[in-house]
């Protein structure tokens, strides 16, 4: 599993901060072996594969294309239905009969200004995220943009690293390559020199270097994201529910406008203007355009907003995503607490001598050059003072969880250290663990230093260590963790901490931020295997320890099995499986590459506490949609049943296109915008289609009843060349009040702006029936004092209806 460490036989790197090379003080890699380091290309060397075009220029495509953005929001079934109708209304009737055309340029105007302002947004936080691999050029190491990357280019990797090009290992130590993203295959490869390195895999232990032999679109991931882009990997019950809606409008729609034509233009016999005119009106209020613009507005004002607050939404759906998650998992660490540690205690076992443990530990801190956080805070604390020459190394690995190296000491002679977790490290009858276990209560990080009794290349390397030093650590509580922690106990969101430290510890730190079940704390390597078992083990508990990668895998499977819906949170590569498996993975920005590749929100402020505005945000959107959606088809259901209601009878249509532009402006239009970009706290609900549905059906049907019925007594009630326009606006007047109290429902609870939304639009329609030269661009005039009371009469009936058949749905399908 390991391989001897690389020597610089020159002392290449001695000045440039490049730990553990040869002419340094303190420890240094030892001969035999030697391993000249590669100088990778040199400039003159890039700059002609640069000319060549030999660059990975693949571009980071975390959102639609500006014209991908114009295509979805102007080549749209439904505008193509309503453009038609509108050049055909401005030939055979006035401008105002074509308003309804002009409507829906402004709003896909705006769908398209909003989502590209949701573009930038979104395309600038994505650079913000981006990672920064090291190349070697010119014997120097420089971290450098992915795209810069040339054909031949030397990239060092270390752990959490992802491989951003194909290539071949150059050099490995212990180096362990996770490519499941790839193959499926979840046990980590180990790379030698020669072996093949795909992109899109990442480090799990070790380091090393490769060469990029192939870039730019030639990438084996670049292939992969040609196939499948990231726009639209998360599945979105609010896009799916609103599409299988339209199918079903759109099959309504065709056999009722076809019904619709017959009736007025061969049945009737009207003037053929007029007759026209009289179909448009009938067919346009059928067609909820306005609902996917927006849902598309609703997500996209989404990403900018959460884009405020330093969160990279990845893929946009993901908003609404978080909003329905009623189950967190956080990983502990860079979640909980932050990445930094410090070293409080060292605490000698079996008369171990503390100067010679600080060397060692020392020593250990040197040998990696890229340690976590625990080693690194040992780093600080014990700085290395010694000429000893590390002559083997084992990297940490979450699966091993423990680290360690080999010494030629000065003396000459050899020793072999491992550093890591002392239950891991020791037998269980150790009386050790008993100390520990108080250490742990306490919240605090205990590692074993222990020196092994065999090689390091060993697999028994951890069998019969002998202890020397327990290194005490006390981990950095996130300031914000508490309150967020509260903040999903009172949005009634489970929260569950799986973390690969001690169970006690992990426990002692959740009881710390007050977090509901921080005293039921299991160790997870007493876990059921059933999937079954481990789901109830999941429900009944809320802090977990000692948790491998693949358990967090099994853990986020056995709660979707329960019908949770799972978030998953983590920084570090072991979390990378789970956060691919959950339903929403979230990442920190300052977390490897690998999380943040997977995850669909990464939260590059590294602020625990912006998960709350994220499922504030998804819920903002799910809750207005629904809300805004319900006036949008109760609209098509009672446009459909008076078109229906008018071929059965075979009378005038009662309606021209400048009554239902009118119409759909005051009680949908307007109100519906503001509705959809409130604030909305309510809890995400599943079944968006039965739930719209349940309540547009009896409010379509009661409007469009009530509407015919103005509409029959209006045309016994007026006679003479005027009657029309006159039954007409008696029928408008019912159709908006009836409208208005849809609106009025949809609104509650009240606020004093949605009051003042309703009362305005109520204001509005008085305005244009008492304003004169309104009434005759509208072509409403309430004509005498007998019908238009009735009008009002039978909106005023309707509405008790509307408030009845509502309530009755509350409670015969309760949500």
């Amino acid at each position: 599993m390991t391989q001897r460490a690389k020597i610089d036989a020159a002392g290449d790197g001695a000045g440039d901060g490049t730990p553990g090379t040869a002419g340094a003080t303190g420890t240094a890699p030892a001969e035999p072996p030697v391993v000249h380091r590669a100088v990778g290309l040199t400039s003159a060397e890039v700059a002609e594969r640069v000319a060549r075009g030999e660059v990975n220029d693949v571009p980071l495509r975390s959102s639609r294309s500006t014209t991908d953005i114009v295509r979805a929001n102007v080549f749209t079934r439904f505008n193509a239905i309503i453009g038609v109708l509108w050049v055909i209304m401005l030939i055979v009737a006035p401008i105002q009969d074509s308003l309804f055309g002009f409507v829906i340029v402004a709003n896909t105007g705006i769908g398209i200004v909003q989502e590209l302002r949701a573009k930038k947004t979104l395309d600038g936080l994505a650079v913000i995220g981006e990672a920064k691999p090291t190349v070697r050029r010119d014997g120097v190491t420089a971290e450098i943009s992915t795209s810069e990357i040339v054909l031949g280019d030397l990239v060092e990797l270390g752990p959490g690293d992802k491989v951003v090009v194909d290539g071949e290992v150059a050099e490995a130590d212990s180096l362990e390559v996770d490519e499941s993203l790839l193959t499926g295959e979840a046990d980590p490869v180990v790379k030698k020199p020669g072996d093949r390195m795909m992109s899109g895999s990442f480090v799990v232990a070790g380091g090393g270097a490769f060469t990029a032999t192939r870039v730019g679109r030639e990438a084996y991931a670049a292939q992969l994201a040609e196939e499948a882009s990231r726009f639209t990997l998360v599945h979105s019950e609010l896009r799916t529910g609103i599409s299988t809606i339209l199918k079903y409008v759109t099959w309504m729609m065709v056999p009722t406008a076809i019904g619709l034509v017959i009736s007025q233009l061969v049945v009737k016999n009207n003037d053929f203007k007029g007759a026209v005119a009289r179909t448009v009106g009938g067919i346009v209020p059928m067609i909820p355009e306005g609902l996917v613009l927006l849902t598309s507005v609703a997500f996209a004002v989404g990403v900018i907003r959460l884009g405020r607050r330093q969160c990279l939404v990845q893929e946009l759906p993901a908003i609404e995503g978080l909003a329905r998650v009623d189950v967190v998992c956080l990983d502990k660490t860079g979640t909980l607490t932050e990445g930094g540690m410090d070293v409080t205690d060292l605490r000698p076992l079996n008369g171990s001598d503390e100067a010679y443990v600080r060397k060692v530990l020392g020593a250990l801190g040197e040998s990696d050059p890229r340690p976590n956080a625990s080693l690194q805070a040992v780093k600080d604390a014990y700085p290395d003072t010694v000429e000893w020459r590390c002559t083997e190394s084992l990297p940490f690995s979450s699966a091993r969880k423990y680290s360690g190296a080999s010494f030629s000491e000065g003396d000459g002679e050899n020793s072999t250290w491992l550093l890591g977790a002392p239950d891991v490290l020791l037998s269980a009858e150790d009386p050790v663990l008993g100390e520990i276990d108080h250490l742990n209560e306490q919240g605090l990080r205990v590692l074993l230093l222990a020196r092994a009794a065999h090689e390091l290349d060993s697999p028994a390397v951890a069998t019969g260590a002998r202890p020397a030093a327990l290194v005490v650590l006390e981990q950095r509580l996130r300031p914000d963790a508490a309150d967020t922690l509260a903040y999903f106990a009172d949005q009634q969101v489970a929260t569950k901490v799986v973390s690969g430290d001690n169970a006690v510890s992990v426990g002692a730190v959740a009881g710390k931020l007050n977090m509901p079940g921080a005293e039921n704390t299991i160790d997870a390597r007493t876990l059921p295997t059933e999937r079954e078992d481990m789901a109830k083990a999941l429900d009944e508990n809320a802090v977990f320890g000692r948790v491998t990668p693949r358990q967090k895998r099994d853990m986020v499977a056995a709660l979707q099995s329960r019908g949770h819906t799972v978030a998953m949170t983590g920084d570090g590569v072991n979390d990378v499986l789970a956060l691919k498996d959950a339903d929403i993975g979230v990442s920190m920005g300052s977390g490897s590459e690998a999380t943040r590749a997977v995850a669909q929100i990464v939260l590059l402020n590294n602020s625990f506490a912006t998960l709350p505005s994220v499922v504030a945000e998804g819920r903002r959107v799910i809750g207005n949609i629904t809300r805004v959606a319900t006036l949008f088809l109760t609209k098509t259901v009672y446009s459909v049943l008076l078109a229906i209601l008018v071929v059965v009878s075979q009378v005038e249509y009662p309606f021209l296109p400048r009554h239902l532009t009118l119409l759909s402006t005051l009680t949908i239009g307007v109100p519906a915008f503001f509705l959809a970009l409130a604030p909305n706290k309510e809890r995400a609900k599943p079944n968006f289609v039965r739930r719209v549905m349940r309540y547009a059906i009896p409010g379509g049907v009661i409007a469009a009843a009530a509407t015919f019925a103005t509409y029959l007594l209006a045309r016994h009630h007026y006679t003479g060349t005027d009657a029309l326009g006159a039954e007409t606006s008696a029928a408008t007047l019912t159709l908006f009040l009836v409208s208005l109290w849809v609106l009025a429902i949809i609104a509650r609870p009240y606020t004093w702006w949605r009051l003042a939304l309703v009362a305005a639009m109520g204001g509005a329609f008085l305005l244009v029936l008492a304003v004169p030269w309104l009434q005759k661009f509208f072509a409403l005039k309430l004509v005498g004092v007998t019908m238009p009371w009735t009008a009002v009469a039978i909106a005023a009936a309707g509405c008790v209806l509307l408030e009845l058949a509502w309530r009755w749905v509350d409670r015969r399908f309760p949500t």
